[in-house]
């Protein structure tokens, strides 16, 4: 009995440390084995885990993508139009070694200090840079942009073992203070665009409506031309027949003509003439047999 007593409690112990030195790795973390403040092993893989109890202190950080906002700063772009924005950014621990060298036992907290003033550093540079205005930073261009905010800061972001997955503006607004003014600015401009889109549209209206007067006379000129063309060769036509039928038989002809006279003169329903009754106008009137009376 006396034995067993003894045993006990060492089994105990011994139970108690071998509990004490083993951890389990989860998959959306990675670990790191502390002695003294040194680092003694790097865990990336999840699993069952070992460390000297006491000695060892189990440090365990995130491998998942982490997030944060950035604080709402002030750019001055290349049209001195001055914006206000912010932006959603995207990260990850990259390197727990070199994380744990350059930030020490801040952590998360530190990084997302370090990483709050490396994209205020990039976003002024790159939203500042000449031949970026506002109009860029407000339209699909802005794609651009970030990703190359991304990417600077990505590369001064390695020295702290972390790595920038992505970088997106967020609000991108006009101080209050210049609003007002702004706006009054934008709205003088579009009017400026108007009135010179009006202008060139009345350009082009005159340049169409002269070329259709233009068209107009010259198409009615020809039609005019032609027709007096035509009534020419007809009124030709005409007296050539004319002249033909009086030379086949010149009384017929003069018989016709007066007729043609007499119902021409003679229209309506109190017509009246007053004339010498021995005139020549009525000479088919008094003749009995046709001809002309002496």
């Amino acid at each position: 009995m006396r034995n067993t007593s003894f045993l006990i409690p060492i089994v105990v112990i011994a139970i108690a440390g071998i509990l004490s030195s083993l951890f389990i790795v989860d998959e959306r973390e990675k670990v790191l084995i502390l002695r003294f403040g040194q680092i003694k092993q790097e865990i990336t893989e999840p699993g069952l885990g070992f460390k000297v109890p006491l000695l060892d202190e189990v440090v365990r950080y995130e491998d998942r993508i982490l997030s944060f906002e950035t604080d709402l700063i002030e750019v001055t772009p290349a049209d001195e139009r001055r914006l206000e924005v912010d932006a959603f950014v995207l990260y990850r621990i990259d390197n727990i070694r070199q994380f744990r060298q350059a930030l020490g036992a801040g952590g998360e907290t530190q990084a997302v200090v370090q990483l709050q003033g490396i994209l205020d550093s990039q976003i002024r540079t790159v939203l500042g840079a000449r031949g970026v205005t506002s109009n860029t930073i407000l339209s699909p261009e802005r794609a651009a942009l970030m990703g190359k905010i991304r990417n600077e800061a990505d590369s001064r972001a390695a020295a702290l073992g972390l790595s920038i997955v992505d970088v997106r503006l967020r609000q991108t607004n006009l101080p209050a203070q210049n609003f007002d003014a702004t706006l009054q600015r934008m709205i003088a401009e579009r009017d400026r665009e108007a009135t010179d889109e009006r202008a060139r549209g009345r350009e082009a209206a005159q340049r169409v409506t002269a070329q259709a007067d233009r068209t107009y006379t010259e198409i009615l000129s020809e039609a005019r031309r032609d027709a007096r063309i035509i009534e020419g060769e007809a009124d030709a036509a005409r007296n050539r027949i004319f002249a033909e039928a009086y030379g086949q038989d010149t009384e017929f002809f003069e018989f016709y003509r007066s007729l043609t006279a007499y119902e021409e003169a003679l229209k309506g329903d109190n017509s009246s003439m007053v004339m010498s009754q021995d005139g020549e106008f009525f000479n088919y009137f008094r003749s009995e047999g046709g001809a002309p009376a002496q």
